[in-house]
């Protein structure tokens, strides 16, 4: 029995079977997507992608007792389309800074700006962020701001010659060809339908997740928020609606967590100041068309 829980825990089976069945239901959605409604499509692939999207999340936390090309290639597969892995774990990696959270420049998934620079923004500009910080505008076009985004800082780095992410580039755009080879040329599904049904909508859900995630505080975990949400959007997540719980411990897997937060619940609470939310169905009757946030950073 202590032979089977240290493999249990060694290579963490939960996740292996939480892999299995996310690829398994990726390759049926795609396949058999002709019986489906399209809005039944895009909330199942949607849901599918971004679940993808939390298991790659989980590879470059957790997982640590797997060789490290396992832990790459179990999670590589380019589902969602639009970032190379190893560009999105130096990314998050460089957010995991805690200190650093919130910061416009030195948090790589910030949504503040620099105070100093906020007043010499355009006014087309300034309102185009602050209506990205209403969960509407944010679920539509928040996808296509991270594009351009995204694009933004990959043309500036060729510009400064720097060419080290050019090597991640080549092997994602083979790796996005042969999963659109199954997609388009043996599934038989159009590319318009997997952007709309898969890539698009599995953004957005990302976008739900990291919507209020942080917020700046005095104190760097005042800064990360917990959302007791349901099952589905729990397991959609792994968990990292919990996200203090994880920011503290970056390193427990995903199904750990819950144990953890509702062990620890109110010395968490009391930690981040309760930053606390009560669903995703509160945090879209609090901000569906309210900003969550003023751009502008308050300190920095």
């Amino acid at each position: 029995m202590n032979r089977l829980k240290q493999f249990y825990d060694r290579y963490e089976l939960p996740t292996v079977a939480l892999g299995l069945v996310l690829y398994g239901s990726w390759l049926l959605l795609t396949r058999y997507y002709y019986v489906m409604p399209g809005w039944l499509l895009f909330l199942a692939g949607g849901y599918v992608t971004q679940w993808h999207f939390s298991l790659q999340h989980e590879s470059i936390h957790a997982m640590r007792n797997w060789p490290a090309w396992l832990r790459t290639a179990f999670v590589w597969p380019p589902i969602g389309l639009w970032m190379p892995y190893p560009i999105y774990r130096r990314s998050h990696s460089t957010h995991h800074v805690n200190y650093r959270i919130t910061h416009p420049a030195y948090d790589t998934e910030s949504y503040y700006q620099f105070r100093d620079a906020w007043p010499a923004y355009g006014h087309a500009h300034r309102v185009l962020l602050r209506l990205n910080q209403t969960l509407s505008f944010r679920l539509v076009f928040g996808p296509f701001l991270r594009l351009q985004k995204l694009a933004t800082r990959e043309i500036g780095r060729l510009r400064r010659r720097d060419f080290s992410h050019v090597g991640h580039w080549l092997a994602h755009v083979v790796s996005v060809a042969a999963l659109l080879y199954w997609v388009i040329g043996i599934a038989g599904m159009p590319l318009w339908k997997y952007l709309l049904c898969f890539a698009y909508p599995g953004m957005s859900l990302g976008m739900l997740r990291t919507f209020t995630e942080h917020r700046y505080g005095k104190l760097p975990m005042e800064r990360v928020a917990i959302v007791e949400s349901n099952l589905p959007m729990g397991i959609l997540f792994l968990y990292n609606n919990l996200h203090l719980v994880h920011h503290r411990q970056p390193t427990m897997p995903w199904y750990r967590i819950p144990a953890s937060f509702r062990e620890n619940r109110e010395s968490l609470l009391e930690v981040n100041g309760g930053f606390y939310y009560r669903g995703y169905l509160d945090i879209t009757r609090r901000f569906l068309f309210r900003s969550v946030f003023e751009p502008a950073h308050p300190e920095w």
